[in-house]
C-alpha cells in the first residue's frame, strides 16, 4: 500500500466489510440511474480529510465536485447552522420571510462583479440556477433563443440538459430536449493549431463565434448567451481572454445577455471570488452554487438590478429556495473566506499542483497537458504515440489513487482529464503527501 503516510490510512482491502454491506443494501434501494465514483461510504469529514465507515482515512482532491472549497464541516458553519435550527428549519420565504435571505442577498450583490445595482434570488441547486437565469432573461429581452458552447455543462434538467454539450451520460435517450437553445464553438488551447499563435487562435474562435450567429441563431431572437468562464465537466478548459471579452462585447452589441455560470468556478476556486473578473468582465446574470453554502443546498442568481426585476412576483422562487439553514451557512462560509485569505490560498494551491505536474510531465510523456486557473487545475492525459485521449489510463490511476487513499475525478468529454478541487482549507502537509501519492500510483502504473 505504499510507504507510511500521516493523513491517507488505508487499513485493509478496499471496499472494507461495513462498506461492502451497505453496498449491498444501496444495490437493492438505490435507482441505478444514480451515479459513484468509488465504493465509499463516509462516517465523517473535516477539512480536506473523509473517514471511511471502516476506518479509513482519505485526502480529498475532488471536494464533493467542487463544493467544499471552505472545507469539510467547518466550525463557523456548523455552528451558525446549530443556530439556526434551533430557531426554525423552515418557513417557505413566499410565506414567512426572514432576514439570512436578505443579509445573503445584499452580501452577493456586494461581491458579485459590476458597478451597476445588483439583486438575487436564492434557489436549491446549480441546474435550478440556470433554470431561472434562463427565464429571467427570456422575461427581460421577450426573446427564446439561447446559447451555450461545446463541452459546456449546465445540469441535468431538461433545460440544463438542453445547454449540456455531452451526451453520455447526460442525454443519451433522454430528449426530444428544450427548443431554442443552440451550441457556439469553444476554444481548446491544448489542440490549438501549431501554426497559429495564441492571438491568432483566439481571434480565430471568436471569428467562428461571429459565425455563428450569422449561420446558426440571429442575433435578434437571442436572449442571452450562457458561458462558464473555466469549463469544469468539460475538463477545466480555460479559455483565452480576448475570446471571453470578444463575445461579452459582442452580446453587449446585438442585445444580448451574458450569462456566466459560475457555479463550478466561483468563491474563490480561481483565486478571485468569481472567475469572470479574470476576465475583465461584467456578466448581466450569475449563476452560483457549489461551495456557497459548505456543502448544504442552495443556489442564487445575482445580476443587474433591472434585469433581476422583470419577472412579476410569483413568476420565479419555490418552496425551498433560499433556506434558512442554507442562507446563514452561505454567509458563514463568506466571512471564512474573507478572514482566512482563501480567494489568496487557492493561487498558491494551484501554482503547486501545476509545478508538480510541470515536473512529472518531463518524465511521463502520456501527461499530455497540465492547466488551471488558480486551484481549478487539471492534468490532460493523451497516448504519445497516437495523440489519442488516454480515457482508460487516466481511470486506472485515479482508481490507484483511491487505493492508496486519494480521492480523485475525471473530467472531460472523453474522460481522460484528472481535474483538482481540493478544499482550499488544505493545508501544505496534506497537499503534499495527496501529490506524493499520485506520483507513486503514476510511476507504478508506467512500471
Amino acid at each position: 500500500m505504499g510507504k507510511e503516510r500521516k493523513y491517507a490510512r488505508i487499513e485493509g482491502p478496499l471496499p472494507g466489510p461495513k462498506t461492502a454491506e451497505l453496498l449491498r443494501r444501496r444495490e437493492a434501494a438505490v435507482a441505478g440511474g444514480v451515479g459513484n465514483n468509488f465504493p465509499l461510504f463516509v462516517e465523517s469529514a473535516s477539512g480536506a480529510l473523509l473517514t471511511d465507515v471502516d476506518g479509513n482515512v482519505f485526502l480529498d482532491f475532488a471536494g464533493a465536485i467542487g463544493t467544499m472549497n471552505a472545507g469539510h464541516c467547518p466550525p463557523a458553519v456548523v455552528q451558525a447552522v446549530q443556530r439556526q435550527a434551533e430557531r426554525f428549519l423552515h418557513t417557505c420565504f413566499h410565506v414567512g420571510m426572514y432576514e439570512p435571505y436578505i443579509e445573503l442577498a445584499e452580501k452577493l450583490a456586494a461581491l458579485a462583479p459590476g458597478s451597476f445595482a445588483k439583486k438575487a434570488v436564492l434557489l436549491n441547486s446549480g441546474a435550478e440556477a440556470v433554470e431561472n437565469a434562463v427565464k429571467i432573461a427570456r422575461k427581460y429581452t421577450g426573446k427564446p433563443g439561447i446559447v451555450s458552447f461545446t463541452r459546456g455543462f449546465h445540469g441535468r434538467t431538461l433545460l440544463g440538459m438542453s445547454l449540456t454539450s455531452k451526451v453520455r451520460p447526460y442525454k443519451f435517450q433522454m430528449g426530444p430536449f428544450a427548443p431554442a437553445t443552440y451550441k457556439a464553438p469553444y476554444p481548446y488551447p491544448y489542440y490549438r493549431p501549431e501554426t497559429m499563435s495564441e492571438e491568432q487562435y483566439a481571434r480565430f474562435c471568436l471569428d467562428q463565434f461571429a459565425d455563428f450567429l450569422l449561420t446558426e441563431a440571429a442575433p435578434e431572437e437571442l436572449a442571452a448567451v450562457i458561458m462558464e468562464p473555466v469549463q469544469g465537466e468539460g475538463g477545466f478548459i480555460v479559455p483565452p481572454k480576448l475570446f471571453v471579452h470578444g463575445v461579452f462585447e459582442l452580446c453587449k452589441q446585438h442585445g444580448i445577455l451574458f450569462i456566466a455560470d459560475e457555479i463550478q468556478t466561483g468563491f474563490g476556486r480561481t483565486g478571485v471570488m468569481f472567475a469572470s473578473t479574470h476576465f475583465g468582465i461584467e456578466p448581466d446574470l450569475i449563476t452560483v452554487s457549489k461551495s456557497l453554502a459548505a456543502g448544504l443546498p442552495i443556489s442564487a442568481v445575482v445580476g443587474r438590478a433591472d434585469i433581476m426585476d422583470a419577472p412579476n412576483p410569483g413568476e420565479i422562487g419555490g418552496t425551498y429556495g433560499g433556506s434558512p439553514l442554507g442562507c446563514v451557512a452561505a454567509l458563514a462560509v463568506i466571512d471564512q473566506m474573507e478572514r482566512e485569505n482563501l480567494c489568496e490560498r487557492a493561487g498558491q494551491i494551484g501554482l503547486r499542483i501545476r509545478e508538480h505536474f510541470d515536473n512529472l510531465q518531463k518524465q511521463y510523456p502520456i501527461l499530455g497537458d497540465v492547466r488551471g486557473l488558480g486551484a481549478m487545475c487539471a492534468v490532460e492525459f493523451t497516448d504519445p504515440s497516437s495523440g489519442k485521449p488516454a480515457a482508460a489510463f487516466a481511470a486506472k490511476l485515479v482508481r490507484a489513487c483511491y487505493d492508496r487513499g486519494v480521492i480523485l475525478l475525471t473530467a472531460g468529454i472523453h474522460g481522460n482529464v484528472i481535474r483538482f478541487l481540493t478544499p482550499l482549507v488544505i493545508t501544505d502537509e496534506q497537499l503534499e503527501e495527496g501529490l506524493d501519492i499520485i506520483s507513486e500510483s503514476l510511476a507504478d502504473m508506467y512500471a
